[in-house]
């Protein structure tokens, strides 16, 4: 009589496995300024790909007119005529002796226009908004009730203007507001920023850090300094999130962690802008309580 074997019983999964070590990098204030070149790389691609406008420049009292009757120009020593099944035609008359710009100085005809702008003067006021919003969060840290009665009284500000009926005044004087930079001017902002960005995340900043372990950490403060050896019996680790703006807007969830040791000898280290810090501190926490577990079965 033969038997039927049992499938053997599903083991349940197995908690996940605390890492062996754990590397905090403490940033600069360089790394949430992602938005300046990341929307100048916008504008400018905008102004030069799907607006496509261009820009000439021209001297004082130039008129903008509507040519309504057959007229002949110069181009290339040709003389071309535009006739009257090509009208009408909007044009610029420059005064007299007024000349448009020159590729070379020597050139004899102007030079077609080529430099991008947008027709839209909205794209550098949006760029100017974000430049100066980003140097603001940066520069002035807003921690705890500060984040608080600033987004509170920003809120009651926009609601007492618009009881008073003074909405419409401000976007009508606004409205004359006038900022506008060419593709060239955005891509040039955008990629020297992003590039010192890059840098200062990826390169200069990876070398201050602290290095976790199940039963020390090891300590660099300063780019060339040599790390410092430190025992984690005692550790208290102290996570500080309050600046709504430049950590939850700007970090993505980004944070500042301090590091206390106990003892008679106690230090304290300051990691400014720790990018991911809840993660962070838990698989600190979840380090940390390995070697315990690790001691106590000794």
């Amino acid at each position: 009589m033969s038997t039927i074997p049992q499938p053997a019983a599903a083991l349940p999964p197995s908690p996940p496995q605390a890492p062996d070590e754990v590397r905090v990098y403490s940033h600069s204030n360089v790394f949430y300024w992602w938005p300046v070149w990341a929307v100048g790389f916008i504008m400018g691609f905008y102004t030069m790909v799907i607006d496509g406008s261009v820009m000439a420049t021209v001297p004082p009292k130039t008129e903008a007119v509507t040519f309504t009757e057959p007229v002949t120009y110069k181009k290339d020593n040709k003389t071309v005529k535009v006739g009257e099944d090509e009208l009408p035609r909007e044009g610029l008359i420059l005064p007299k002796g007024g000349k448009l710009s020159r590729l070379n100085k020597d050139d004899a005809e102007p030079a077609d226009p080529r430099v991008h702008m947008s027709r839209s003067k909205n794209l550098g006021v949006l760029f100017c908004t974000v430049l100066l919003l980003v140097i603001t969060i940066t520069n002035v840290p807003l921690r705890g009730m500060w984040s608080v009665v600033v987004i509170i009284s920003i809120a009651l500000i926009a609601v007492i203007i618009a009881l008073i009926g003074a909405w419409e005044r401000i976007v009508t004087t606004l409205s004359f507001l006038d900022i506008r930079i060419n593709a060239g001017g955005y891509f040039f902002l955008s990629s020297v920023l992003c590039g010192i960005w890059a840098a200062a995340t990826f390169l200069f900043d990876r070398q201050t850090y602290i290095i976790f372990t199940p039963g020390q950490f090891k300590v660099c403060q300063s780019i060339g300094e040599g790390e410092r050896v430190y025992d984690a019996v005692g550790l208290n680790l102290e996570r500080q999130r309050g600046d709504i703006f430049r950590h939850y807007i700007l970090g993505l969830g980004s944070g500042d962690l301090v590091v206390k040791t106990s003892g008679a000898q106690a230090h304290h280290f300051d990691l400014p802008n720790v990018l991911f810090i809840s993660r962070k501190v838990q698989q600190i926490e979840d380090l940390l309580r390995k070697r315990v577990m690790e001691t106590s079965n000794r």
